[in-house]
């Protein structure tokens, strides 16, 4: 007698496949996610170190087209936190205007407190030279002030 090969005198009944779909391990993975987000978004904020001065001012919505134009305490200039060359920036200010349709997109200047208000306002210059005219400045806000 072989193993197996013989049927049992009755019907068979076959199990139906299930059509129901587990999410918890779906659910866990979401929460993960969402916890590695909401703890790294804050961090993507800007790639320039900078010490912003403090204001009372409060925070502007952020809009996605936006240029971000940074200055670090050494001088050094950043147009969407790419190092740029001395002389560069009326260059890609140009291309940025062709590159958003004519209309130049705002701009947000984030200038380390320690820099020399004349470089500053040099930048803004070149800003307001090549037509860009939303201009905002980026600061720390504080509720303390001297």
């Amino acid at each position: 007698m072989a193993m197996g090969l013989h049927k049992s005198g009755g019907k068979r009944r076959m199990r139906a496949p299930m059509a129901e779909i587990n999410v918890t391990p779906f659910v866990d993975v979401m929460l993960v996610l969402l916890i590695i987000f909401m703890v790294t978004a804050p961090l993507l904020n800007s790639g320039v170190p900078l010490d912003l001065p403090d204001s009372r001012a409060k925070a502007l919505s952020q809009e996605a087209d936006q240029l971000e134009i940074s200055m670090t305490r050494d001088g050094r200039l950043y147009f969407d936190n790419s190092e740029l060359a001395p002389g560069e920036l009326p260059d890609r200010l140009v291309q940025a205007i062709g590159a958003a349709g004519g209309t130049p997109p705002p701009v947000t200047l984030r200038a380390d407190r320690s820099l020399d208000y004349g470089r500053v306002m040099a930048v803004m210059g070149e800003l307001n030279r090549a037509g860009f005219t939303a201009i905002s400045l980026v600061n720390n806000s504080s509720s303390e002030l001297p």
